[in-house]
């Protein structure tokens, strides 16, 4: 595909599958360096090759655990930027802290915008992130931000379905743009469930904006935590009629009671992407993987060349 001896993909220890798997689609290899821990626990980083001049991308979603996953970021970030690399792009598949975006009590801390001054005071020159939960987040960022999003992935796997009877459901109010799109570009009409939020992590359905009845309902959200929300989004949909009930995500992030909860919910397939490496003993049997290493290779490559990434988007 393509090969720039001064493009370098470094990984930190979050998502290295994914990170080898877009080095491969760049047909290139990863950096050499490595992150190790002393045995209080301090992270440091290692970086074994000349990065001089180079335009140095550095591959780590800040899942669980999220803080050390953050540190090793930052650490990397700085190694890098000591060892004069030119240009250093953060590439985030999963940004940690993302729900914290916002006061919603008082004295409450926006931490989402705190990260996004740590990754900036440690060097990062650039972004390159996965669905942000709020888009409004960019802005966090005194840094340019390329803002990708893993709906034209989900759709094309749900056109291979039968689309006649097929509706797109946002599970919540702050998912309709979302729904909006992987709608349009299935040809497929949507609804909403509005739902009340008692407290962090605990959802209630309300009721279903749209028709549903008869048929194949696909739930399309950002983040699966705990999977309350769309489990009991899939019940009410069931309930209410629907033939079916699919299911996807970019960010199955699965904390919790999670995999619990997705076993008992009438779900009966679950699409997740690779954002966060998933375990083998937390992959279910109705659950099937998109790969976003294409598209953030896609990406790279783009923002290399200075090329516009908005065209990966376009929805045909």
């Amino acid at each position: 595909m393509y090969y720039d001896r001064k493009l370098k993909i470094f990984s930190c220890t979050a998502n290295q599958p994914l990170a080898k798997a877009i080095a491969t689609r760049i047909e290139t290899s990863l950096g050499n360096g490595e992150v190790v821990r002393f045995s209080d626990g301090e992270v440091s980083v290692r970086i074994d090759e000349s990065v001089r001049g180079a335009d140095v991308f550095i591959v780590q979603s800040t899942c669980f655990p999220s803080n050390d996953n953050l540190m090793e970021l930052l650490v990397m970030i700085d190694a890098l930027k000591r060892a004069s690399a030119k240009r250093i792009t953060a590439v985030i598949p999963y940004y940690g802290y993302a729900r914290q975006d916002r006061k919603t009590r008082p004295r409450d801390p926006i931490t989402a915008k705190l990260v996004a001054n740590l990754i900036t005071v440690a060097g990062a020159d650039r972004i390159l992130v996965m669905d942000l939960h709020a888009g409004a987040i960019q802005g966090f960022f005194d840094i340019p931000v390329d803002h990708m999003t893993a709906v034209p992935l989900l759709a094309e796997y749900f056109s291979r379905q039968a689309k006649e009877d097929m509706v797109i459901v946002s599970p919540d109010m702050g998912g309709v743009t979302r729904a909006r799109d992987m709608a349009q570009r299935l040809g497929a009409p949507i609804a909403i469930i509005d739902k009340r939020r008692p407290k962090a992590n605990v959802a209630e359905v309300m009721h279903i904006i749209g028709d549903i009845k008869g048929r194949h309902a696909v739930l399309v959200d950002d983040i699966i935590d705990t999977a309350g929300t769309i489990s009991l989004a899939a019940q009410a949909l069931i309930d209410q009629g629907a033939k079916k009930v699919s299911a996807c995500c970019t960010h199955p992030v699965f904390s919790g009671p999670a995999l619990e909860r997705l076993e008992k919910a009438p779900i009966d397939e679950l699409v997740i992407c690779d954002t966060i490496l998933l375990p083998e003993d937390k992959r279910l049997s109705n659950m099937e993987i998109c790969s976003v290493a294409g598209l953030l290779a896609d990406a790279i490559v783009r923002i290399h060349e200075d090329l516009s990434i908005s065209t990966l988007f376009d929805a045909t």
